[in-house]
């Protein structure tokens, strides 16, 4: 199956390793979600997404951001005490230079994961690293975006993500576990229920409650026997969906 609509353009073509990359922060925190949910965690965020999924909350990593070199950024990373390290974004593959990144941090004794939307081919991604790529449903308004190459280059050691919005969304990401077998081609199938942090009244923050599609979710999983595991993201109900947390 091939795109059928054009990405957005690629605004940050650098491809020597001199230039750096573009980045939007680099924080410390707890993975909340993956198959390293709960573990100590160094986040690099990188600037820029040729995606706009309807549900997106990290939209302020879409522009701006600061360029560092990779020598910058590798003395950013190694300031914290933790050798687990997730680059994201945004989309950071869109940037060339994330490979050259995540070639040093692997060189650098760094277990790495990349969280890629899964529009952009995966490649030449180093095999040590884990993959947690999304498979973009109807809902998301960018399904059409999903490159579905990139399954030749899934193993074991990566996995898969579908935020699902409705039932809708359930059915059409269970006809496609089944139709390419997706449980059998990564490590693991996670199946997210979508839910936003809202802002009250004041313009603050409000609590995070557990939505009641993850309750659907979990029955319809049930129901169903599905190979595939529920997630929740424990940053949104620990800390809110906060900046850099």
């Amino acid at each position: 199956m091939t795109q059928n609509t054009p990405l957005r353009s690629q605004a940050i073509p650098v491809t020597d390793p001199e230039s750096g990359l573009r980045m939007t922060e680099i924080f410390y925190s707890l993975q909340g979600e993956a198959l390293t949910s709960g573990l100590p965690t160094v986040f690099v965020r990188l600037t820029g997404c040729p995606l706009r999924c309807v549900y997106c909350d990290t939209t302020y990593s879409f522009t701006g951001g600061e360029r560092f070199s990779l020598d910058a950024i590798m003395a950013d990373i190694g300031q914290y005490p933790c050798k687990r390290v997730c680059v994201t974004g945004g989309e950071p593959l869109a940037q060339p230079n994330c490979i050259a990144l995540i070639k040093r941090l692997l060189e650098e004794g760094y277990e790495v994961s990349l969280e890629t939307a899964g529009a952009l081919s995966v490649a030449e991604v180093p095999d040590a690293v884990s993959k947690v790529m999304d498979i973009k449903t109807p809902s998301s308004g960018e399904s059409d975006k999903n490159l579905w190459s990139n399954l030749e280059h899934l193993t074991q050691h990566d996995q898969l993500k579908f935020v699902i919005m409705n039932r809708s969304d359930y059915e059409w990401s269970k006809q496609k576990v089944a139709e390419y077998q997706l449980d059998k081609k990564v490590g693991t199938v996670w199946f997210s229920p979508m839910f936003n942090v809202h802002e009250d009244a004041q313009g603050d923050v409000a609590a995070v409650d557990v939505p009641s599609l993850a309750r659907e979710l979990a029955e319809w999983i049930l129901e169903d026997a599905l190979p595939v595991r529920l997630q929740l993201q424990l940053h949104k109900i620990i800390w809110a969906d906060a900046k850099g947390k």
